[in-house]
């Protein structure tokens, strides 16, 4: 017997989020729930869903790898030519949503988003494995290609060109940074009855605030 979609369900009871349990810095809030995702070992506690927009609104979202956070906000890499890198330097705008979904958790960030500075994007690619270097090459972000022979083949020929030798950064990739002006940190409660704190910026302070669930 096939399962209904509908019916697919979990009442969530592992903990609570009260006004009592959060530091008044969502930053460092989001850095002690990014703690416990790790600590429980977690698959990949950095995947984030990346929602941009077109100047004219219409939308689209994918996962990218947190790389950074800080009281700047959060950083994530990519090829700016790519669709959400045209997408966030046409319209920089952007939200992101981290699910936890052991811990019955989520974290939600919104915010304007910049380029970081090209001497911190210098020094994350050189961070990289050489592969990841060499990828970075590789693919047209997000542009049509034929066939999977044409990366396989482009890497195969970098491989070669960059035998011993350092792989310059393109000119093309870097990174992005998320200022947030909201973060909501949502924890899963019985009944659906779900507790959810946001942190909203206002004259350059941090207000909480309960939301119904």
């Amino acid at each position: 017997m096939t399962l209904s979609i509908a019916d697919l369900r979990l009442n969530y009871t592992r903990q609570s989020l009260l006004e009592t349990d959060i530091h008044p810095d969502p930053i460092h809030q989001f850095q002690t729930w990014f703690d416990h995702a790790i600590a429980a070992n977690l698959l990949e506690p950095n995947a984030m869903t990346l929602a941009t927009a077109t100047p004219n609104g219409t939308p689209s979202a994918r996962i990218v790898l947190l790389k950074g956070v800080d009281q700047r906000g959060f950083v994530f890499y990519t090829n700016y030519n790519s669709q959400k890198g045209q997408e966030l330097t046409a319209n920089p705008q952007a939200a992101l949503v981290f699910l936890w979904n052991e811990l019955e958790r989520q974290v939600r960030v919104a915010g304007t988003v910049e380029k970081i500075a090209a001497q911190e994007t210098e020094a994350y690619f050189q961070s990289r494995p050489q592969s990841s270097q060499l990828g970075a090459w590789a693919s047209e972000q997000s542009c049509v290609i034929p066939n999977r022979e044409v990366l396989e083949q482009r890497l195969a020929d970098l491989t070669q060109d960059y035998q011993d030798k350092q792989v310059p950064r393109p000119p093309h990739w870097g990174g992005f940074r998320v200022i947030p002006h909201a973060i909501e940190f949502w924890q899963g409660r019985p009944s659906r009855l779900h507790d959810r704190l946001r942190y909203r910026l206002e004259a350059g302070n941090w207000i909480i605030e309960r939301l119904s669930p």
